[in-house]
This record gives C-alpha cells, structure tokens and sequence, in this order.
C-alpha cells in the first residue's frame, strides 16, 4: 500500500467518527458558514500570483517546521504578497488541524485553501464551517462523479475548487466547472518531485482552465519559465517553511512575478 492509499484509508475512517462528533447540523451553525468566500480564480486571471502554504510536516520529509506559528507565518505570507494562502488540515500525516485555518481567518484578507484529502462531502461543509474559500480535490482519490458532486455543493456554499492532477490520465476527470487545475509536481505514491511534469502536461491542458504549478518549487527562474509556459498559480510550501523567513522569501517571489505580463 503506497502512501496515498494509506492516507485515504485513515481519511475514511476518520470522516465517519467526525460525522458522530460534529454533526453537520451543529457544523452550519458556525459563523463562518454564512460569509462570503474570497476569488482566488479572479485574483490570478488579473496577475500570476504564489499560493503560500503552511504545513509542519509531511509523510516524505518529516518534520518540517513543528514549532510554526500558523498566525505568525500565514500573516507575513500576506504582507509580502501572497495571492492566497492554503493550509494543511490533516492531523495524522501533516501535523495539521482545522483550528489552523479558524485562527487566522479573521486576520487575513486573501483567500485561504482548505488543504486536505477530501473524500465525503461532510468535509465541504466542515471546509466552509472553519472559513475556507477554496477545497482541493485530488484527482487520483476521487471519480469523476465525485469530482462533478463535490464541486457542485463547493460552489453550491460560495467556495471555488482546484481539481489537482498527478499525470495526464486524470485529466478526463476534469470539467468546465471545476474554477483552478492544479499540477501537483510531487507523485503521492513515491513523493518524486520535479517541474518536468507541469512543463511536459501542458499541451493537453484544457486552454478555458486557469493552471496551477504545485510542489517542488525553489526558485524564481522555476516561475518565470512555468509562467510563460501558461501557468498563472503557483503553490509552494516546503520551500518558504524551511526558510529562516518564510514571508520574507515568499515575497522574494511575489517580486519575480511581478514583470510578467498580466
């Protein structure tokens, strides 16, 4: 069983004990389930822009940074430039929690991404409970009616949706609703990383679809070659955690983006 199986298996498991210890109706009266989400997909149709993510750690690399402060980090990612900010909520592999996105929500003004392993539509809704804007739906996990289903009641909450790919076969899970397609550089089944695949996807992506470069990206020269190839997103965590900065560096970024074209 590779890592991603193993992942999904747990994630099963843990959405049905939630299901019982936070019902869905207890879940909408949060009040965040009646405000009105951010665009991110309106944000990057106007300029190429870096979706910063916080995470402390991960099943390939192990602690990254344990001791973050979500506050702290997600915060500098705004004040530096970030177009978005996506935050890890699986507890058991990366070290994430819910409450990670309910403490910063009311201190940023960007988009935040719900960054889990969605696989029920319970998880939409608890997206929407803590203040989400957008979900990630991962290709490889889901149908392609889930994939239809879960970003309807996405946009059905005022929420947009990034479908992400690990090769071209997932591609046929794709449709005209989804808002962002996201190219994950990194293979969840062995955690290789390398630019190569967004580069080598590109003359089969859907041309009315807004593209996002995700993982393994280290430097300016990586953004500006994958922002003339046609990507307008790019999402970078590992690189920006590890930094002594990770604000800081994640406006070095914002700033080589900033020539490109609109």
């Amino acid at each position: 069983m590779n890592i991603l199986e193993q992942i999904i298996q747990h994630k099963i498991k843990e959405v049905e004990k939630k299901k019982t210890d936070l019902p869905l109706s207890v879940m909408k009266t949060s009040t965040h389930y009646q405000r009105s989400g951010l665009s991110l997909k309106k944000k990057l149709n106007q300029h190429p822009g870096i979706i910063a993510e916080f995470k402390r750690k991960s099943p390939s690399k192990g602690i990254i940074r344990h001791a973050a402060s979500v506050q702290d980090i997600v915060r500098s990612y705004e004040r530096h430039g970030a177009s978005a900010c996506s935050i890890l909520t699986d507890k058991v592999f990366f070290d994430g929690d819910t409450s990670d996105i309910t403490a910063v929500r009311s201190l940023l003004h960007i988009p935040i991404l719900r960054k889990d392993f969605i696989v029920d539509s319970y998880q939409i809704d608890e997206a929407k409970s803590i203040g989400s804007d957008l979900i990630l739906l991962i290709a490889e996990c889901l149908t392609p009616a889930q994939i239809t289903d879960f970003t309807h009641h996405a946009h059905d909450l005022g929420m947009e949706v990034l479908m992400e790919l690990h090769d071209l076969e997932e591609l046929n899970k794709w449709n005209p609703d989804i808002d962002l397609l996201g190219i994950n550089n990194r293979d969840l089944r062995n955690f290789h990383t390398g630019i190569e695949k967004s580069l080598d996807l590109v003359i089969h992506l859907p041309v009315e679809s807004l593209w996002i470069s995700e993982s393994g990206l280290k430097g300016p020269d990586e953004l500006r070659q994958l922002a003339a190839a046609g990507y307008r997103g790019f999402l970078i965590g590992e690189t920006f955690m590890r930094a002594n900065d990770p604000g800081k560096l994640c406006g070095e970024f914002v700033t080589s983006l900033s020539e490109i074209p609109t």
